[in-house]
């Protein structure tokens, strides 16, 4: 599905697809950190209200779901999980009470070690999803053409990008936020990585894998 398809039964089958995609990548702990992210963490978040902010416990899970779901870089992960409480609330507080101003939202979070704009955007929009979407590789391939800029300039332009798009798609009287326009994205390009990956032209080789007799790595 391209980013300019206009077909709500397409983006809505491709975001119904997310959770089975989360599944199918069998990476440790990600099903548990997705479920942590998307469901409890934004819940917590609310019932902080009107002072929503985040300890350096939950940010360092999310960015376990970052770096699971992506590249894994533990060095970002000792950083974050390094930081003291009181700092991570403060910043957290402030980017929240920004938005709708994703730039200085982003900015109100990134004064904190390990966190860059990619990080931001999780952290706004595991609390407004309907203003912030993350900034995953795989939608800012679809959306911008280029995944490789984790710039402030970068986000902003991916984040006008999908918010237009979740309006278009909300036209048609459903709900669309740009979390979902950007999860849609993510669940598309998964499937086809997973769809290419599947053709294997010796199934014998598979089968000399699956070799019980071998060692099995831990």
């Amino acid at each position: 599905m391209e980013f300019e398809c206009s077909n709500l039964s397409l983006w809505k089958e491709a975001l119904s697809s997310y959770q089975p995609r989360i599944e199918s990548l069998n990476k440790p702990n990600l099903v548990s950190l997705d479920e942590f992210y998307r469901n409890q963490l934004p819940s917590l978040l609310r019932r902080r209200n009107p002072n929503p902010h985040l300890t350096t416990s939950e940010l360092s899970d999310l960015m376990r779901w970052k770096l699971t779901s992506g590249k894994w870089r533990p060095r970002l992960l000792d950083f974050v999980s390094a930081l003291d409480d009181s700092v991570v609330k403060s910043a957290s507080e402030k980017a929240f009470r920004s938005l709708p101003d994703l730039s200085k939202a982003v900015n109100e979070l990134t004064v904190l070690k390990g966190v860059g704009p990619a990080t931001a955007s999780a952290v706004l929009a595991a609390y407004a999803p309907d203003v912030a979407p993350f900034m995953s590789d795989e939608a800012m391939e679809a959306a911008l053409g280029n995944s490789k800029d984790y710039s402030l300039k970068q986000y902003l332009l991916f984040a006008d990008k999908l918010q237009k798009k979740a309006k278009e798609l909300s036209a048609e009287g459903e709900t669309f936020t740009p979390s979902d326009v950007e999860r849609a994205l993510w669940s598309c390009a998964v499937g086809a990585k997973l769809l290419s990956s599947q053709s294997d032209p010796d199934p014998k080789v598979t089968d000399k894998t699956k070799n019980p007799k071998k060692k099995r790595k831990r």
